[in-house]
């Protein structure tokens, strides 16, 4: 087989060699490119030859698969896929896997230090102080606040875990109440009750039609003034132009944005970087050195798995 990782997996090359050790034993070709492909031109000349592709978070649609007469499986190097074109694979009876459960604690990590950031003005302290100030804004405790987390799944969870080590009250909406949840004292609500009540507000919800701008103008209006929203999902679960405009009218306290429409860096006109009390982040809520090295085992063991016919993480 021929197997083509068509972006880095972020590991080094020690790490990388090790893993790789047991297909190349096995006679299975392995192609690794130290970069991203520029155009799609270039993308399809690099896995049109491919019997397995894997990839992290650069897209992969019709335009470059159509192009993949020998493919046979895709191992996605990350939770969400959709920026692969899955209902094409589906149509081809393509196998896709992804790398579920890889990046939990770090993605929860950065969520509650968005939260933390936000409540206390650490990085507007630093930039006041920065710029010859000693005044700094009053911040507020985490302790005792609502915190309201939109999808109970295993990183919903891990958030609830740390909320609850903080102090907070633990309200929930998804569309399946796990009683792993409410044995942590998360109390299920409906969205707008959740929008109504809670202090902070996290979102760990997948990205599909149906959640697509799941907290727009309507739900932004219900929050309280001093609530804020923390996103380490997927951009379009928020209507990010409604976002701006309450936060440049101090509709709501602010918001900590990890992720956005498309992959940064953004374009310069994007709402949310002109906005008041907004902390904007990368997509870097996976990438921790523990998270990525998770990740490449899992992918790894995903070909493994799929080569002995007993695929894993299948989509």
């Amino acid at each position: 087989m021929r197997i083509v990782i068509m972006e880095p997996l972020g590991i080094s090359k020690d790490a990388f060699k090790a893993l790789a050790m047991l297909l190349r034993a096995d006679g299975h070709e392995i192609v690794a490119y130290p970069n991203r492909a520029a155009t799609a031109e270039a993308l399809i000349e690099r896995v049109c030859d491919a019997d397995v592709v894997i990839l992290a978070n650069q897209p992969l649609r019709r335009d470059v698969l159509s192009h993949c007469s020998a493919l046979k499986m895709v191992d996605v190097a990350f939770t969400g896929v959709d920026h692969v074109d899955v209902e094409y694979l589906r149509e081809r009876k393509i196998p896709i896997c992804n790398a579920a459960g890889y990046s939990t604690a770090a993605v929860a990590e950065l969520t509650m230090g968005l939260a933390i950031d936000l409540f206390r003005t650490i990085s507007l302290s630093d930039r006041t102080l920065r710029q010859g100030s000693g005044v700094f804004a009053m911040g507020r405790e985490l302790s005792g606040k609502t915190f309201g987390i939109i999808g109970t799944g295993a990183i919903g969870l891990h958030v609830a875990r740390l909320a609850k080590a903080f102090g907070c009250h633990l309200i929930g909406f998804s569309r399946t109440e796990k009683e792993e949840a409410k044995a942590l004292g998360v109390c299920y609500v409906d969205l707008d009750t959740l929008m109504c009540e809670a202090d902070l507000i996290s979102l760990h919800v997948p990205m599909t039609k149906a959640t697509a701008h799941l907290i727009g103008e309507s739900e932004i209006q219900l929050m309280k003034p001093d609530a804020v929203l923390i996103n380490t999902a997927r951009g379009p679960l928020v209507d990010y132009q409604a976002l701006a405009d309450a936060l440049s009218t101090h509709r709501i306290a602010g918001a900590g944005i990890d992720v956005f429409e498309t992959e940064p860096p953004l374009p310069v006109d994007h709402p949310l970087l002109k906005a008041p009390n907004c902390i904007l982040t990368p997509h870097m809520a996976y990438a921790t050195k523990e998270a990525l090295y998770q990740r490449a085992v899992i992918v790894f063991d995903n070909v493994r798995y799929w080569l002995e016919g007993n695929p894993q993480n299948l989509i």
